[in-house]
């Protein structure tokens, strides 16, 4: 039996009403995903909303599987805080994966997602099974990034998002799920939930494989909510942080520093961006945003060097364009990493 949207309105219109409805996606096989447009402020009662929504549309005859996504665009006034202790919604989990990386930086616009989607490809060139989890849930990257704009995931008869494939690695992201122009504008809690989900209810190794090699976390600006339910949530095995060379990004490189010291999350390494700029006209070498700071950080606190990555225009076109960069120090650097896992 076919399933249009009006069946899918109608369903839904005495839990939610038809404009709050958004990104209503429905596939060949029967499986639905759409989101939910609706006021942070509504606190605890957010899961209970979005559940409620999810059974009315199972209820109707065609509908294999449900996904419901929760979204705001309008800031709220106030928010329930999160449980503190938690642990029976969402107990920690054990996921089928081998080693999980968190890549931070602290401060927005160093290029940490540009290094995290090129880190991944490149430990997947050496062999490895990768995912990478696009966890930024206010300014989702790697959907750009990765070429994949406006792509919406498929589901999997057990009801699990599955990852779209690109330059070898599984990826995820909010931004597969809601409309690209579309605002953010969540509290702590809904930050936490989207998070949980993205680890939890994503088809990372299909049923019968052995479990992914490595998934990458491609991590926000901060050390607030996100990071926290990362650490809390998941055994991560290490974190790679990624800097400009400039004490301004410096400062904010050092608090992820902290943060993840105060976890008990393993510091594998520090990483250069816009290291230095060699001119493509003449071949003179200019350190712009200065040279050597993030090389001496790592020797104070003995943790590894990883590398530096050049200030490259072929890098932001390549980035631009949704492809790899072809900088040949992506590789370098996973062998380094790979040495400290």
């Amino acid at each position: 039996m076919s399933v249009s949207q009006q069946d899918i309105l109608k369903a839904l219109e005495p839990i939610v009403p038809p404009e709050r409805i958004k990104g209503l996606h429905i596939q060949d096989n029967g499986n639905v995903i759409f989101s939910i447009l609706i006021d942070p402020s509504q606190g605890a009662a957010l899961e209970d909303l979005r559940q409620a929504a999810e059974r009315a549309v199972m209820d109707i005859d065609g509908v294999k599987a449900v996904t419901a996504i929760l979204t705001a665009e309008k800031p709220a006034q106030a928010a329930a805080q999160p449980d503190p202790h938690g642990n029976a919604k969402n107990p920690k989990l054990d996921l089928p994966i081998k080693k999980i990386i968190a890549v931070a930086s602290g401060k927005g616009g160093v290029g940490k997602s540009t290094v995290a989607i090129n880190l991944a490809a490149a430990i997947a060139k050496q062999g490895k099974t990768v995912g990478l989890l696009d966890a930024d849930i206010y300014g989702p990257s790697v959907p750009k990034l990765a070429g994949l704009q406006n792509e919406k995931p498929e589901m999997n008869a057990e009801k699990q998002l599955i990852p779209h494939q690109t330059h070898g690695i599984k990826v995820m992201s909010i931004g597969f799920m809601v409309d690209q122009d579309t605002p953010m504008i969540w509290r702590g809690p809904m930050v936490q939930s989207a998070i949980y989900q993205m680890l939890r209810d994503v088809e990372w190794t299909k049923v019968g494989d052995e479990d992914l090699d490595v998934l990458v976390i491609d991590m926000p600006p901060g050390t607030g909510d996100a990071q926290l339910t990362i650490a809390q949530k998941i055994d991560v095995d290490g974190a790679i942080i990624v800097s400009t060379p400039q004490d301004l990004a410096l400062i904010d490189a050092v608090k992820a520093i902290e943060m993840f010291n105060k976890t008990n999350v393993k510091i594998l390494g520090l990483i250069e961006n816009m290291s230095t700029h060699i001119c493509t006209n003449c071949g003179h070498e200019d350190p712009i945003f200065g040279n050597g700071t993030i090389e001496n950080e790592a020797k104070k606190r003995n943790v590894s060097y990883l590398g530096a990555i050049p200030l490259d225009r072929s890098i932001r076109e390549f980035s631009d364009a949704g492809q790899l960069s072809d900088i040949g120090i992506y590789n370098d650097i996973v062998l380094r990493l790979l040495k400290t896992l």
